[in-house]
């Protein structure tokens, strides 16, 4: 039971962000934009590092001073892997009128939401990976840093949900649809998390590498998508403030659970 919960808190996290085009008339103004995009990269990035590569650097310690190697070596997997996925799958960022991938039919709402669930791929390998590093019981993971790592990514994820479902209901998209398609965005991390962990027996050996994977892959989003949307035209001095935040939060909600 408790690690079903753990593998859904992030998709409640979308959920509930996507739940406020029920109480907020119009899009978020670009500066609350800018804070938020800001503070989902600040968790994501210290997520990164302290939730993934960390333990994996601390699980290949009997390397000695290779240990390094598991780390390095998922991570620029984990990047190749998003930039890969970034050229196969057709999708559109909030804010931009020129789609990214390969050309397509595809209606502008559905190539938003594409591109959210595409940033929410690693994420949901994150928390599946540590879950399964749980069961494996690794000494380096412990059931309050697994939560924390799923508290800290439904928390980033609640403005990512209301990022995407408000636009959709300022473009014309009826409420309860733009809720849908912003909650439904998010439904890969747990299922994502949920396959993960049925490949938990093949999964133990490469742990350090897998962690490391979702790392790269977490930060390739962050250095591609959300930082550059945070930094454009006026006020990028609020996505800098969202960010320290961000990264402070996850730190303390790391360092104090795990």
């Amino acid at each position: 039971m408790e690690i079903l919960l753990g593998l859904m808190i992030p998709f409640l996290g979308t959920a509930a962000g996507s739940g406020c085009v029920f109480l907020l008339r119009d899009a978020l103004k670009p500066q609350v934009q800018k804070t938020l995009l800001g503070f989902a990269s600040g968790v994501m990035v210290a997520a990164s590092v302290w939730s993934l590569l960390i333990p994996a650097m601390d699980m290949a310690g009997d390397m000695g001073r290779w240990a390094f190697v598991p780390a390095a070596v998922g991570f620029l997997l984990g990047m190749g892997f998003l930039l890969l996925m970034d050229q196969l799958i057709p999708h559109l960022h909030i804010g931009s009128e020129k789609a990214e991938g390969p050309k397509c039919q595809l209606k502008k709402t559905t190539m938003l939401v594409l591109a959210v669930t595409l940033h929410n791929i690693p994420e949901g390998m994150a928390v599946g990976v540590v879950f399964a590093g749980l069961l494996a019981e690794n000494a380096t993971i412990t059931l309050t840093g697994a939560f924390a790592l799923s508290v800290g990514i439904a928390i980033q994820n609640f403005p990512e949900g209301a990022i995407i479902s408000l636009p959709l209901k300022s473009e014309g998209t009826g409420k309860g649809r733009a809720f849908l398609y912003g909650a439904l965005s998010g439904i890969v991390e747990p299922l994502g998390a949920a396959l993960t962990l049925l490949l938990s027996s093949w999964i133990s050996p490469v742990l350090p590498y897998l962690l490391a994977f979702a790392a790269g892959a977490m930060l390739y989003v962050v250095v591609e998508e959300l930082i550059p949307e945070a930094s454009q035209g006026e006020h990028s001095n609020l996505g800098t403030i969202g960010f320290a935040v961000g990264f402070v939060l996850m730190m303390i909600l790391d360092v104090a659970l795990g």
